[in-house]
This record gives structure tokens, C-alpha cells and sequence, in this order.
């Protein structure tokens, strides 16, 4: 059996990743994270994957060299999922975005250099190419050799790009130099159940739970294009287990919808029977985004399966229950934060 480390394999991409790979029961498993988004522990469907499968759980800060001492050696396959994200992160705390994903890339970086693992996959975001569009009108879809730009590098909105633009370089060189196998995914706006509130989708959620009204739309002519955490973990695996050694592969959707689309479909969903008005966009966001998936689908046979609209239905069906379940968890699920 496969021996597989995820690093940071209890966030959202990370626990969703594990239980893949635990259902499908041909390895073995080891998690390792500082559970901040449960206030250091181990939340309950977490904790139910563990007992179902026996998990290795190794808890620590991995912004310190010294934890990765608790780690084995000679891991078959090593997923780099451990990074700080959210739009609501980056525009609070940048300096703490620069340094927890900087020192949690550097650092495993150096592991690797005696900890003898076989193939590693770093995951990565299509914010890094977000400012070629903007500047220089690459096309759209687009695909993965775009060049990456950061149009402003003083802005707190690109900070969460710089580190992932350092990872990419940092696994692709490191690997060619020490010798192991290395891909990276840049992910395409993932989501679905349990990924918190700092993202898009579950704003939407929370605020339509509280009854805004009106109803704001912000950047409602900007596109997007949204995948799946079922289609996402698919495609992340796709690529460590078929994924070419030196490759970027782009796993997302080439559905591509305005965000008032998106707005107007989740309205729906709650009944909502208000008035939307029209309201500015965030500061630094880019007016369109869609993946040119061809490399994935030649190469891994990669095809996305959840429509968004399906994606979307399920993802407020669990957020709605949630939001009225009352549950412990809520308050630190909502506000909890790295600490500076």
C-alpha cells in the first residue's frame, strides 16, 4: 500500500482529498496540520474519517522547521495543500499570508531534501496569471503558460498570489535539482461544504441568512468560473497519480458565469423576494476568469462532472442547515484566524 502525506490535510481540499483517498482504501494515510480552523482540535467529520480508517494525525506549526521532525520518512506521495487563503485573509492580515505561506513553503521545501519521498504536488491558484489577463489581454479561456503578473505588487490582494508564485518556482526547481518527481495544480474558485466563510459562495449563504435587503452585487458583470470540490479532488488526484513531472496542470470548469448570475441563482434557492442593487467590486479583482482544462483532459482524463448549479445547491443546502444548527463549531468556523 501507498504511503501519502497531506500537508495541511485538514482544511477544506485536504479533508475532502483524505476521504477519497481513504474510501478508496489502497494506502495509507497521514495528516498533518495545525487544525487552526477548529481552534486546534480535530473537528467531528474529521474525527470520524480517522476512526474509519486509521488515519495518522501529526499536529503542529509547520511555520516551524522543528515540526516537520514528527514526520516519517519515505512517503510514496506527498500533497502540499498547507497555506493560508481567503479574500477576507488577504485583506486583513497580508503580512501574516506572506509569512505563514512563505515559511510553510520554504520549509517543506527543505524537508524534502533528506526525507527521501517519492512524488510531490504542490497546490497552487490561478491568481497567479490573474494580472496577465488584466494587463495584457491573454485569452480567455486561458490556459496554463500564460505569464504570471502581479499588476500591483504593494497590494495586500496579491499577497496570497506572491507565495503561490513562490511555490511553483520553489517545488519545480527544488525537484529538478534534488531529484524527485513534482506537478503542480493551480485551482480555479473550488468550493462546497465545509469550506468556511471566507470565500464567495459562503458569504452568499451567511448574507442571505441574515435577509440583506437590498441585496448587493458586487462586481456583478465580472465572470467566474467554479468547480466542484468533488470534481477538484478528482483532478488533484489525477495529477499525482498521472500528472507529467515538471507539468502545471489548470483543474477547474469552463462554465463560465457573471457573478450576478451567480447571486440571482443562490436568491432563488433561499426565496428570497427583495430587491438587488448593484455595488462596487472588491479592490483588486479581476473582471473575467476561466481555465483552459485541455492539458488535464489530455493528460489525465481530467473532466469536470458537478454543473455549478448543482454544485451550488448542495453547498447551500449544507450551509443553510449549518447556519441554523447552532452548533459550537460555528463561532471559530466563521472568525477563527491565523494568529500574528
Amino acid at each position: 500500500m501507498k504511503s501519502i502525506l497531506l500537508l495541511g490535510g485538514a482544511g477544506f481540499i485536504g479533508y475532502n482529498v483524505a476521504k477519497y483517498l481513504a474510501e478508496r482504501g489502497d494506502c495509507r494515510i497521514t495528516i498533518a496540520d495545525n487544525f487552526f480552523r477548529a481552534n486546534g482540535k480535530v473537528d467531528e467529520p474529521l474525527q470520524r474519517l480517522i476512526d474509519a480508517h486509521s488515519i495518522t494525525i501529526v499536529k503542529g506549526d509547520f511555520t516551524n522547521p522543528e515540526a516537520y521532525r514528527q514526520l516519517d520518512r519515505g512517503y510514496d506521495d506527498v500533497y502540499m495543500l498547507a497555506s493560508v487563503v481567503g479574500v477576507d485573509y488577504v485583506n486583513t492580515i497580508p503580512h501574516e499570508i506572506i509569512r505563514i505561506n512563505a515559511s510553510l513553503i520554504l520549509n517543506t521545501l527543505e524537508w524534502l531534501r533528506g526525507a527521501g519521498c517519492g512524488k510531490v504536488l504542490f497546490t497552487s491558484t490561478s491568481e497567479c496569471y490573474a494580472g496577465a489577463v488584466e494587463a495584457f489581454h491573454y485569452p480567455i479561456p486561458t490556459a496554463e503558460d500564460v505569464p504570471l503578473t502581479i499588476q500591483d505588487i504593494a497590494h495586500p490582494r496579491f499577497t496570497y498570489a506572491v507565495t503561490k508564485m513562490l511555490g511553483e518556482s520553489g517545488f519545480l526547481n527544488y525537484a529538478h535539482v534534488l531529484g524527485f518527481e513534482c506537478s503542480i495544480v493551480r485551482y480555479h474558485n473550488v468550493y462546497g461544504p465545509r469550506m468556511g466563510f471566507k470565500h464567495v459562495i459562503p458569504h452568499l449563504a451567511q448574507r442571505f441568512a441574515d435577509k440583506e435587503d437590498p441585496f448587493r452585487i458586487f462586481g456583478h458583470d465580472q465572470t467566474r468560473s467554479f468547480n466542484y470540490i468533488d470534481d477538484a479532488v478528482r483532478g488533484t488526484v489525477l495529477t499525482m497519480e498521472k500528472g507529467r513531472t515538471g507539468e502545471i496542470y489548470h483543474i477547474g470548469d469552463m462554465d463560465e458565469i457573471t457573478i450576478e448570475d451567480l447571486v440571482r441563482y443562490v436568491g432563488d434557492l433561499a426565496g428570497y423576494s427583495g430587491s438587488y442593487e448593484y455595488a462596487p467590486t472588491y479592490p483588486g479583482s479581476v473582471a473575467r476568469r476561466c481555465p483552459d482544462i485541455a492539458k488535464a483532459r489530455r493528460d489525465l482524463g481530467y473532466e469536470p462532472e458537478v454543473p455549478w448549479k448543482e454544485g451550488v445547491r448542495r453547498t447551500m443546502d449544507w450551509y443553510w442547515e449549518y447556519l441554523g444548527s447552532g452548533v459550537e463549531l460555528h463561532e471559530s468556523f466563521y472568525d477563527n484566524k491565523p494568529k500574528a
